[in-house]
């Protein structure tokens, strides 16, 4: 009786062709493009929140903006639970904790922000009155800037 089994060439073509499949897999699917897709999701999501509560809060006050929003040039938004040295200053800092409770549970964080007095976005108004909140961090090239 003649058994029969896979030789070694066999076995070697096979996993060969598994490797190279797998590898094709990986390249098309590519988890750091995707995981840095899904961050700017989370930051486009963020910015329209935060312009979001900056005009509601704007109309329940009669067209006043909260804090000390800058012209000219962005300034770093504030966390609104810090007190830390870039918020206790407006030169560092535009606190908009006044949004907090009832406009937003709490001022959205970049996926990546690394900083513990800051949250990641920018804010800036420009000389029309347009406010536009900017996500610097952004990834892949891309921009990340809303203004109304």
């Amino acid at each position: 009786m003649k058994r029969r089994a896979f030789t070694l060439i066999e076995l070697l073509l096979v996993i060969g062709i598994i490797a190279i499949l797998a590898s094709i897999v990986i390249v098309a699917i590519n988890p750091t493009k995707q995981l840095g897709d899904a961050r700017n999701a989370q930051r486009r999501s963020d910015v329209n929140t935060v312009l979001n509560a900056v005009y509601q809060y704007a109309i329940d006050t009669n067209g006043t903006l909260p804090g000390v929003i800058p012209s000219g040039t962005a300034k770093q938004i504030c966390e609104s639970t810090t007190t830390g040295t870039d918020c206790t200053t407006t030169a560092s800092g535009v606190d908009l904790s006044s949004l907090v409770g009832l406009y937003v549970v709490d001022i959205p964080e970049d996926p990546q922000d690394t900083t513990d007095a800051t949250v990641g976005y920018t804010i800036v108004q420009d000389a029309n009155g347009r406010v536009t909140v900017a996500a610097p961090n952004a990834e892949q090239g891309a921009t990340i800037s809303v203004t109304r």
